[in-house]
This record gives C-alpha cells, structure tokens and sequence, in this order.
C-alpha cells in the first residue's frame, strides 16, 4: 500500500503503452485491451466477484458507481421506496457522501463494545424503506467485521443489498475473498491495495467488482473476449460511462505488473504483512497510548493521544515531524476520542518499525516531563506550527507574490 516500485514504473514507460491512444480503435489496441481483460479477471478472482469495471477514477467514485447500481437495480425491481442507505459509524467518511449523489438518505448504525456492528441496531433499522448498507472491512479501526455472513443475510432477507468499501483490502488479499461473504458490488483501490502512485490527488484507479446480479449494472464499457479477440462492450444494464476511454490506464498497467509480480502467494503475503506490522506497533505502543479496542487489529489500529494532562492527539502528529516521521491520520474515526490511526503498511522493514515506537515512545515521556516540546512542535522545519483554525476559517486560495 502506497508503495510505488520502480519495475510498475519500467512497465508503464515501455512504448508500446506510453503510446496507445484509446481512439484508434479494437483492431488495433488488442494488447491493451488484453491487459485490462486480464486485469478485470485477477481482480474478479481476488475478491470473489463474477466481473468487473476498471472505469472509475477513485475509491469515492467506485462507491457513487456502485450506489448508483444498487438503485438502478432496486428500480428495476419495482422497487423505488428503497431510498435509504444504512452506514456503520466506523465506514468511511465518503460512504454517506457517495449515497447522497446518488439521491438516497443514510441512517447511522453504532458500532458495539467490540468495535463490530451493532447487530441490535442494524436489526431496528431494516424496513422495506432500506436499499442496503454500505461496509468497510476491516472498519476504520483496523477491525474485522466477525459478522459480515450474518449481517449480509439479514440485509438480504430484508430486501436490501450490501457493498462493500474495499479500501483495506491490503488487509485480506489472498486470504478472504468479500465476494464470496454476501458482499454484492464493491470497490477496491488500485492506488492503495494494488501499489499504483496517488499522490497529489490522482491519478488513482476504484474499480469496482460485482456477483452475478449485479453484473449488467456495472459501468462500462469494459473489455470481454469471443474467438481470441478483446472488444470493448457496455453491460447490458450498465449506469453507463463514469469515466472517458479506458479509465486511468497507466495506473491500470501498473496495478496488473504488480499483481503478476506478486503471484497468490505474493498477495497473501501482503495481507500477511500489513496484519503482522500493525500487530507489532500495537503491541508495542498500547501501555504508553491508550486503546479504545483492544482485540487484535487488522492493517491499522487507532490509539488515542490524550496521553498526559494538556496533550493532545495534535501535539503528538506535530511532534513526529521532528523526529522525521509523516504524521499519521489524526481524528478520525470520529468514534474515538483524541483518535490517532496508525497504519505502517506491509512494506515497513522492522528497523522502520522500531525507529517509529521510539519515537513514539520519546514522545510519550516528553508530554510528562517537557510538554512545551509537544505544544510547540515542530521545531525542525522552515515554518513552524500553523493556525489552522484561522486558516480553515479565512482561507487564502490566491497567491499573491
């Protein structure tokens, strides 16, 4: 996740791809179209779906793509009055917001003392007013959803249909396909999962995967293939184009070298090692930063920073700058207090591991015996510490020399 290496850049440079031009048409992409029809199928293996559309751009936009067949199908159906979409407070923040452009309202459900779905909750919730629920897992706690079977039923058996945010993924290649759990469409992040670049907002790639149900919904057009020849075709039932031509297709060249690099092995391994890294820093930091859940996580956990009296989850991402670390996510989940969401990813070395628990750890004794250090972090880059309040109030957008 978030790595980049260097051969998906040799791959992606090589000519024959740099050069392709979506316009001239079938005849003459057949190696491009190939590399999108395999690439639709790995991923349609990987996850457990029966197909799949490269087109969207971003993992918000593989949910509105996705929301957006589940109302299509739910009016194919006859079925209209399904105008709600149930969300897991601990999902991602997009979910509501992709519900909404595709003109459903969204009904929160708590999570339980175990950081899992409230099953309570969601039984309350399910009326034939429900188009179905929206899952992220692993949550954003870094949590596995234990109940994912039986929450797909009860869903299903109310008339509603599930997807699922598939933006964790590096937790669970190779070893969990969510297709196959009762999850009906879902997207996953080739910049995330999949080691394509997306810094600086783009380009990224949210293709998203469907059962057979939801198949003819998918947007289009994607890639199929008849008597050794690849062509482009619009699903029978498709939402239509998210995206123009073939989508982001160096970012879907760089995603298909990685998968073929990896092999099964190669993927279950990241999954492995996304698990096995997060672990360690937990067990690591969890005496000296506090853990709303405490069962074992999945890629990331979630500390909080409230540490010592007058320190804050702010301070301490502050603070890490100094000590040449990128701060991780601060604040979110909003489920937890002073939320501090660490996530080393599967390609942290040990050393990495150990240099950051240190830091962290240092940190932790200088909000108890210099806290001045944290308040006033950081002290090691050419602008210190901004006013983001004034700056989130009275934003300058403009330049002006």
């Amino acid at each position: 996740m978030k790595y980049n290496p260097k051969a998906n850049e040799v791959a992606a440079g090589m000519a024959g791809w740099r050069n392709a031009h979506p316009l001239v048409g079938d005849a003459l992409s057949q190696g491009a179209l190939e590399l999108i029809w395999k690439l639709q199928t790995s991923l349609a293996e990987i996850g457990g779906f029966d197909a799949v559309s490269l087109q969207p751009a971003a993992g918000a936009h593989g949910e509105l793509s996705g929301v957006l067949m589940i109302r299509d199908c739910l009016k194919a159906r006859g079925q209209g009055q399904r105008v709600k979409m149930l969300i897991p407070d601990s999902a991602h923040g997009t979910n509501p917001a992709s519900c909404t452009m595709a003109g459903f309202t969204t009904q929160t459900i708590p999570s339980g003392r175990d950081g899992n779905i409230d099953l309570k909750a969601l039984a309350a919730a399910l009326d034939d007013t429900v188009a179905g629920i929206m899952i992220t897992n692993p949550n954003t706690l870094g949590l596995f959803e234990r109940n994912i079977g039986k929450i797909a039923r009860m869903v299903h058996e109310a008339g509603g249909l599930v997807y699922g945010d598939g933006a964790n993924m590096n937790a669970l290649t190779g070893v969990f396909k969510p297709g196959k759990s009762g999850i009906d469409v879902m997207h996953f992040n080739l910049h995330k999962t999949f080691s394509t670049p997306h810094g600086g907002g783009g380009p990224g790639s949210g293709m998203v995967a469907a059962v057979k149900m939801l198949s003819p919904y998918l947007p289009g057009p994607v890639v199929a293939k008849k008597g050794g020849k690849f062509f482009l075709s619009m699903p029978e039932t498709s939402i239509g184009r998210v995206k123009a031509f073939y989508g982001n297709f160096g970012v879907l060249v760089r995603a298909y070298t990685y998968i073929r690099m990896q092999g099964a092995d190669g993927l279950r391994r990241i999954a492995e090692n996304s698990v096995l890294n997060a672990n360690y820093l937990r067990a690591r930091l969890e005496k000296a930063y506090k853990l709303k859940y405490t069962r074992g996580c999945m890629h990331e956990f979630v500390a909080m920073g409230d540490i010592a009296p007058g320190i804050h989850t702010l301070d301490i991402a502050k603070r890490l700058i100094d000590y040449g670390f990128h701060p991780p996510t601060i604040y979110f989940p909003l489920i937890v207090p002073e939320a501090l969401m660490i996530e080393p990813t599967e390609t942290e070395s040990k050393r990495n591991l150990d240099a950051f628990v240190a830091a962290m750890l240092a940190i932790a004794e200088e909000a108890t015996s210099n806290p001045e250090l944290l308040h006033t972090a950081p002290s090691t880059t050419p602008v210190g510490r901004m006013d983001e309040v004034a700056a989130a109030r009275s934003p300058v957008l403009c330049y002006r020399g």
